[in-house]
């Protein structure tokens, strides 16, 4: 086959198409000498009888079997995936995606390689309208040609990054976001639950703004950066969870005392603000300002109210007296908690009406020092209300765009890191359900209101089926666990199973790139950022070889741990030596 793109000659002839099965070809090897160049995951092509088109596929298995008199034959099981036409329809050579025809028994088939490869991955990348273009690597099998992703069609969709621990996962992000960085404003959130993409919000070359959940030492904290999630944005599903434990045999009393005193305290907020517009439609659910130590009050009331009989004026046992000890003792010790100081005693400013506007505009547009891609550090929040708080922050986010007017919205994407901690396959947990259900109404309903997602786990067997399944687009970087290359096989079409076995085998920065984003299923080598989140591995034996163990660092990390806060400010410990962390270790 002779064009613009193909020149295949007798040296990379390989045999004849001896099956056709849908997408699954077998192609009988007659150059036995080419097997030795070519195994599992290298591309193959199938001529038409034209010459002018040609099937793509991928070696998903080599094998032979033995004929009667005892001679070995060799075979090929292929998986066609797209398909090449020269000048289509009157224009360029093109790919396409997918197989509108298929190749007949006995077409000839051919090793893609050196510059026949280097031409098929260049078209495959510039086939994306250079507007469009992420790059995010080089193809394995043709370093030369850039992987090159459609990015709009990657944001649009949801996209999963799935890797084990180490395999390159938070490269392949900070990559992404430096490539995002160079549009002019580009609308991102990064959920960061370890602090490591810190080092992308530092500096000249910075290329997000850096928020943080505010932790036990952030309680006076004004700053734009730290943020609040106070008791009042929680609807009543989130709220009762925290603090009613529903094996209470007084549960219902107390969710329904609950409910009444947020509802009238709200209701009185919007009163005295004389905003007459908002109190005619609010619900309960309504993020309204109120204090807690009113609600609080009003429960004590209740708590300790006795009630009269009518006949002899005598008093009796109250309506609600006792009820609620456990639902008053519980709020008390979560407002007393510094762990949960930004939720239940937050700075402040969280009692302003205007502040949560104010909040949402740092987050949905543009920040104080222009920056439109946030990286939002949870941290230092508890492991056991992580789901809550992750659920609270995005229910708010997807809540302002769905009722912003949709000529007005900004495309934005919520990158989940360490997804499998708070959006995991869960059935009888009601906390994490609830953060759950506002996810997952993300993955289903979001592409409607601007809004997707890209989730980034080490085990994808253990995230939400639902919100997975809702992923069009996939980089899967080493996968060592079998359940979790099973996850992933149940994701993508069932003619590109064969791949995900090559999972395992993959090194540091390697990936399988499948989904609508990317023309041709393929493996790519991922670009190494130029600024490097703080994850990067150690090397332990050099190290233990070279670096000595610093009593005076362990000392101060146990004093961290005391704090339950990296933040030193105001310390009288600070000396010459540590006073660079103070701010932020």
């Amino acid at each position: 086959m002779k064009n613009e793109i193909f020149n295949f000659s007798e040296h990379e002839y390989i045999g004849q198409v001896t099956s056709v099965e849908t997408s699954l070809l077998t192609v009988k090897v007659i150059a036995l000498e080419i097997t030795k160049r070519f195994s599992v995951g290298h591309l193959l092509s199938i001529v038409k009888e034209d010459e002018k088109t040609a099937f793509i596929g991928v070696v998903n298995k080599v094998f032979y079997e033995t004929d009667k008199e005892g001679k070995q034959k060799f075979y090929i099981s292929l998986n066609l995936f797209g398909t090449f036409y020269e000048q289509f329809k009157g224009t360029n050579n093109v790919y396409k995606r997918g197989i509108n025809t298929f190749p007949t028994i006995n077409s000839p088939c051919f090793l893609v390689e050196k510059r026949n490869l280097y031409q098929l991955m260049k078209l495959v990348s510039y086939e994306i309208n250079i507007n469009n273009q992420l790059v995010i690597g080089k193809f394995a099998l043709e370093e030369q040609a850039k992987a090159i992703l459609n990015g709009d069609v990657f944001f649009q969709r949801h996209a999963s990054i799935l890797g084990s621990t180490g395999s390159g996962k938070s490269w392949c992000v900070a990559n992404i976001l430096q490539q995002a960085n160079k549009l002019n404003f580009p609308n991102i959130i990064v959920f960061d639950i370890h602090g490591e993409y810190k080092p992308l919000t530092i500096g000249e070359n910075a290329v997000a703004k850096r928020y943080k959940i505010a932790g036990p030492g952030d309680k006076k904290s004004n700053k734009e950066s730290t943020i609040y999630l106070p008791y009042w944005l929680l609807k009543m599903n989130e709220f009762t969870s925290l603090v009613i434990d529903k094996d209470n045999e007084n549960s219902d009393v107390q969710s329904l005392r609950l409910t009444t005193h947020i509802e009238r305290l709200k209701e009185k907020t919007l009163k005295d603000l004389n905003k007459s517009d908002v109190q005619s439609t609010f619900t309960i659910d309504s993020p309204i300002p109120y204090e807690i130590t009113d609600l609080v009050k009003n429960l004590n009331i209740d708590n300790s109210k006795k009630g009269y009989s009518g006949a002899t004026g005598s008093a009796t046992l109250g309506t609600y007296e006792g009820k609620l000890t456990d639902l008053v003792n519980t709020l008390r010790s979560k407002m007393s908690d510094k762990r949960y100081a930004f939720l239940f005693n937050p700075h402040e400013k969280t009692k302003n009406y205007e502040w949560l506007g104010q909040l949402m505009a740092n987050l949905l547009g543009i920040s104080e020092t222009n920056e439109t891609i946030k990286i939002i550090d949870f941290s230092e929040v508890p492991t056991d209300i992580l789901p809550i708080v992750t659920g609270k922050l995005v229910s708010l986010i997807y809540s302002v765009q769905f009722w912003m007017d949709s000529d007005k919205r900004t495309p934005l994407n919520i990158i989940c890191d360490e997804a499998h901690l708070y959006l995991p396959e869960v059935k009888d947990n009601d906390l994490l359900k609830r953060s759950l259900e506002n996810f997952e109404k993300i993955a289903k309903e979001g592409r409607k209101y601007s809004v997707s997602l890209t989730v980034v786990s080490q085990r994808p067997y253990d995230v939400s089926r639902t919100i997975l399944s809702q992923c069009n687009n996939f980089i899967a970087l080493r996968l060592t666990n079998e359940r979790d290359r099973e996850m992933v096989k149940s994701l993508i079409p069932e003619s590109l199973e064969g791949i995900v076995d090559m999972l395992p085998l993959l090194g540091i920065g390697e990936a399988m790139v499948f989904g609508d984003a990317i023309l041709m299923p393929s493996k790519i080598l991922l670009d190494i950022p130029e600024i490097k989140p703080d994850s990067y591995t150690r090397d332990y034996w050099v190290e233990w070889n070279e670096q000595k163990p610093k009593n005076d660092h362990i000392i101060k990390a146990v004093e961290i741990l005391r704090r339950q806060t990296r933040n030193l400010s105001g310390t009288s410990k600070i000396t010459p030596e540590n006073k660079d962390d103070s701010e932020f270790i």
